[in-house]
């Protein structure tokens, strides 16, 4: 096995990143049009800088970010990864990308990119992550993340990997990675709340034909202190409501009692007739 980690980005400072804050904050809370650029320049990048020079001739598997039921913010990035990995593979006859997923097991209502590398190790560290074994034999594996900051999914990734007994190449890819170690990792949170400073910042990006629900937005939403999201959901159409709620059921955020109150709220919305439907 041969494992080897890919960055787009490198971040040196905390004022400078390479890309644009705003956009990565955006993209973080479901922006498509975001996700879209940066699933396209993170593949061009490893073309050019990797797959140009050293083609891999066998077959490709693209893996996201694990997840249960709600994918990452990371999901829609990889779609457009792969659109473009697959043009290149068709222009120089190889195959183009199968995919899979690592499922996960443990539902966590803390914000990870506010924790050190301790914390981030304490809180994952008892999760489970499960893959297909038998689909992998012989094939290449890139694993996509947006960041890598300190390193642990990658770390809970490789212990699966051994877990599973895995002897593929493996890849580990990602959008931006903080190199300087003297920045503490809540630089993640920076970034991720970089444009979306309250719930009403929310609107446009669901509002956009090209949203992508992922377990981030679900959680802030449902995290959000009462008197703000009750404003703000009664603002939302009704399909988003209905596939906010879905998506909280699948993630099972219904056994999470710091969400119980917004999560009625919304479901007494969709399932409650109104005083008129009831005359």
């Amino acid at each position: 096995m041969a494992a080897t980690t890919y960055s787009l980005h490198h971040i040196h400072q905390d004022d400078n990143f390479g890309f644009d804050a705003d956009d990565y904050s955006r993209f973080k809370f479901g922006n498509g049009t975001v996700s879209k650029r940066f699933g396209i320049a993170l593949a061009n990048g490893f073309i050019n800088d990797h797959l140009a020079d050293n083609p891999v001739t066998n077959q490709i598997v693209v893996i996201s970010s694990p997840y249960s039921f709600i994918p990452t913010a990371t999901f829609a990035m990889k779609t457009w990864f792969v659109y473009r990995l697959n043009n290149w593979l068709a222009e120089q006859g190889l195959p183009v990308v199968q995919e899979t997923k690592v499922h996960r097991t443990i539902t966590y209502k803390e914000d990870y990119g506010e924790l050190n590398a301790e914390q981030r190790m304490n809180l994952i560290g008892n999760d489970q992550f499960h893959i297909d074994k038998d689909f992998l034999t012989g094939k290449t594996l890139l694993f996509l993340d947006d960041i890598r900051i300190t390193g642990s999914h990658e770390r809970m990734i490789m212990k699966m990997v051994d877990a599973y007994g895995l002897d593929n190449d493996i890849h580990m890819l990602y959008f931006a990675e903080l190199i300087n170690k003297n920045i503490h990792p809540n630089i993640e949170n920076h970034l991720n709340y970089h444009r979306v400073k309250s719930i009403f910042d929310l609107d446009s990006i669901i509002k956009a034909s090209d949203f992508c629900i992922n377990t981030r937005i679900v959680k802030y939403i449902l995290n959000y202190s009462f008197d703000g999201f009750s404003i703000f959901i009664q603002n939302q159409t009704a399909h988003f409501v209905e596939l906010l709620y879905n998506m909280a059921l699948g993630n099972g955020y219904h056994t999470i009692e710091a969400y119980e109150l917004n999560l009625n709220f919304i479901r007494k919305q969709l399932f409650e007739p109104t005083a008129l439907e009831r005359m």
